[in-house]
């Protein structure tokens, strides 16, 4: 197991994703200086039930996250700092506290990158989506390259961008075979695009 800081949220960042975040409170301040100064990163997973901000109680967390690396950083209009961060490695949630300054660190069990895995003509549907995705403004603001013969990075991508509930992006962030992931996503799109 390996203890790291954690950053809960609403949503969910996927490995090779790209998130903006606005950084206000002092611990994730403390957080995202320490992370810059030391290039250590953080540990991003969904909020199930409850809340972070203010709360005694530590909140219900998902039992699956991604590492987090700070990739740039600015100063927002509203005075904010923003980050974007970059999804790494897979962790499952072990036991996690508060503390004393309010931030939640946790055990995890790291998961080793998947090893990439070469598109097959039946994903190619997927591929495309994701290249007309990265057609639009705000993904190219974020910067998202992904390998486009790797299936992982496809796949990952799309969860990352399409508009999906994030309790299925949490499932979908704990599939381990391609395969499956691949199925799911095309069913997913299809029911988009209203062809279910």
């Amino acid at each position: 197991m390996t203890e790291i800081a954690l950053f809960p949220l609403s949503a969910v960042l996927l490995p090779y994703g790209r998130m903006p975040l606005q950084i206000f409170e002092q611990r994730y301040l403390d957080l995202v200086k320490s992370s810059m100064r030391s290039g250590d990163s953080f540990g991003m997973l969904r909020i199930e039930r409850g809340v972070e901000v203010g709360a005694v109680r530590l909140p219900e967390l998902a039992s699956i996250g991604t590492l987090a690396s700070i990739i740039d950083w600015d100063q927002l209009e509203n005075g904010l700092l923003g980050v974007t961060v970059e999804g790494g490695q897979r962790f499952r949630l072990g036991e996690f506290w508060r503390e004393n300054n309010g931030l939640i660190r946790a055990e995890v069990q790291l998961f080793p990158a998947p090893e990439p895995a070469a598109m097959i003509d039946a994903w190619e549907p997927l591929r495309m989506v994701l290249e007309g995705l990265e057609a639009h403004p705000h993904v190219q603001r974020l910067g998202m390259p992904a390998d486009m013969d790797d299936a992982w990075q496809v796949a990952y991508s799309l969860v990352q961008l399409l508009p999906l509930e994030e309790a299925l992006k949490v499932e979908l962030l704990s599939l381990t075979v391609i395969d499956e992931l691949m199925r799911e996503l095309d069913v997913l799109l299809n029911a988009l695009s209203g062809e279910a």
